[in-house]
């Protein structure tokens, strides 16, 4: 379907008789898409119907990134359910705008406009701006649905040729999918992202969201570096400028705790496994930010290689998740087996860092059978395969 179809499929969304389409198709179950498609062509047209219904399928889709308030009031393509910010990002993103006394921004790139949201929701003025004319028509429908629609103008337009002068902030978000999947040069990005650095060094404050592989020599010099993890999951990484230049940051939500440097870090000691292991957040591994986490805990790594911080003591911290370590032993699946077998262990999690075995394959031979639980570490241990068991550590305050 082209374009023009396809614009002209969503603006009859926008019409009362689709409005209330939708409304109907809210608990629809897809399963039953045909019976549902059938019965609801008797009294509209057919186009309307199948936009409808495509329609429904993404908003279900978008609960889990935008919650079940906003995704039904909201319109989305399916690459603007698959490629937008996840609303709880998006708010974090707009607070530190806010706290930067950012009033206007610019957002280019703005997609089905869920970062345009969260701006205008922390009551910043936004110029959101794309250039496929159905990505903006859904992100105008958008800041209307949700009320914002005088904070929020949307423009459909290439962003290369935006005046962003009289914004004192810009915010880019590069598309970094193509017809073969995702981008991982950022040159590839469309716009590259040598365009979006230099746009950002022109305003006065700037973020750019980067995949969070991003290398960490491909950040420049004058931005801060902050990749953010959204319940254990890394979910971007965004380049700051106009805040702290060279900074490397990592941020968990939905906590919001944030740990950072200004320096790079010496590497951590490597020593013997310890009583307790400590799992680091994706975003602390990403963000170099280990050896902050093991300082912390008075630990050390593993392995040299390895981003597991073993410890003497169980001390709280919101940047690693802690295990209790029983057994320490060399890798060997048979050994593995036998072990869970006497202990009556059914419910295994298996977790693998520096190790080629999947951890399904392990689930497949050892088959766990038992009321209890465990976990097992595939990993090295000063450079030797290992397996570390254990289970989830209690927060010292609940060990009495």
């Amino acid at each position: 379907m082209g374009r023009v179809t396809d614009l002209a499929a969503f603006s009859a969304l926008l019409t009362d008789e689709g409005r209330d389409l939708l409304a109907d198709l809210r608990h629809y179950d897809p399963a039953q898409e045909l019976a549902v498609a059938s019965r609801l062509r008797r009294s509209h047209p057919a186009e309307l119907v199948s936009a409808a219904l495509g329609q429904a399928r993404l908003r279900q889709r978008a609960v889990a990134k935008f919650g079940a308030d906003d995704a039904y009031r909201m319109f989305f393509t399916p690459n603007g359910v698959e490629q937008s910010t996840r609303a709880s990002v998006a708010r974090h993103r707009a607070a530190a705008f806010a706290r930067l006394g950012v009033r206007r921004v610019a957002d280019l790139c703005c997609g089905i406009g869920g970062d345009a949201v969260a701006l205008a929701r922390a009551g910043i003025a936004v110029l959101a701006v794309d250039r496929d004319p159905l990505t903006a028509a859904v992100a105008r429908a958008n800041a209307g649905a949700l009320g914002l629609a005088d904070l929020i103008e949307v423009r459909c337009a290439d962003v290369t040729e935006v005046d962003t002068a009289a914004y004192d902030a810009v915010f880019v978000d590069p598309a970094r999918r193509g017809g073969r999947g995702r981008i991982f040069d950022p040159e590839a990005y469309s716009p590259p992202l040598s365009w979006a650095v230099d746009a950002a060094r022109r305003a006065p404050h700037a973020a750019l969201k980067v995949a969070p592989g991003i290398p960490h020599e491909a950040v420049p010099p004058e931005a801060e570096a902050e990749w953010i993890s959204d319940g254990g999951d890394v979910k971007e990484a965004v380049l700051w400028f106009g805040t702290a230049p060279g900074s490397v940051r990592a941020t968990l939500l939905p906590s919001g705790a944030t740990l950072a440097t200004s320096a790079p870090l010496p590497a951590p000691p490597v020593r013997k496994v310890g009583r307790y292991l400590y799992e680091p957040d994706g975003a602390v591994i990403r963000a170099h930010l280990v050896a902050a986490v093991a300082a912390r805990l008075d630990g050390g790594l593993v392995d040299e290689t390895i981003a597991y911080v073993t410890a003497d003591e169980l001390r709280p911290t919101p940047y690693a998740a802690a295990y209790e370590i029983t057994d320490e032993l060399p890798f060997n699946l048979k050994r593995l087996k036998a072990l869970l077998r006497e202990r009556e262990v059914g419910v295994l999690t298996v977790k693998k860092r520096g190790s080629a075995v999947e951890p399904e394959e392990v689930r497949r031979r050892v088959k766990p059978k038992g009321p209890h639980a465990a976990t097992v570490f595939l990993t090295r241990v000063a450079g030797a395969p290992t397996m570390l068991i254990g289970r989830p550590a209690a927060a010292p305050a609940e060990r009495g």
